[in-house]
């Protein structure tokens, strides 16, 4: 097995199931409806739906960089404000983030053994690291948002 196959395993662990760490991303999001993704239970921390389309802006963010861009976001981007708090734009801010995700591990995947040494467009390691760090990325989110939905719900 390549270490790109490798690397998009470990991103589809954190993401779907089946993680070693414990409950995956959307196993965490899978009860959370648009009041509870909306809610701050935790005066200066984000939302879970601010935390959602933060990882989906992160992986959309790699992909740039995969394609050779020196993609950063913008603070918008990075953490977009929630206009539309319905239980409808909650569900498009998870697809959201399962098309971007279902993108990014596939472009993972594809990507030759030898890129993976390559420097990322405008940093100073390389996209070995960076993948293994999206993955990383994924679980510590999922952690801060296993700790809101617990706290949300247990503030209702």
């Amino acid at each position: 097995m390549s270490e790109s196959v490798r690397i998009a395993d470990e991103l589809r662990l954190a993401f779907d199931g089946e993680a070693w760490h414990g409950p995956a991303l959307l196993e965490i999001l899978g009860d959370v409806g648009a009041e509870t993704a909306a809610v701050r239970p935790l005066p200066n921390a984000h939302s879970i739906w601010e935390l959602t389309l933060h990882i989906a802006a992160w992986e959309k963010v790699m992909l740039r960089r995969m394609a050779g861009e020196t993609h950063a976001p913008s603070d918008k981007e990075n953490f977009p404000v929630i206009s539309d708090e319905t239980e409808s734009a909650w569900k498009a801010a998870i697809q959201l983030l399962k098309d971007t995700h279902r993108e990014f591990v596939r472009e993972v995947q594809g990507t030759p053994e030898s890129r993976l040494i390559e420097i990322v467009p405008g940093k100073n390691y390389d996209f070995c690291f960076m993948l293994h760090g999206a993955a990383q990325h994924i679980a510590y989110h999922g952690g801060q948002i296993a700790l809101l939905k617990k706290i949300a719900l247990t503030q209702r």
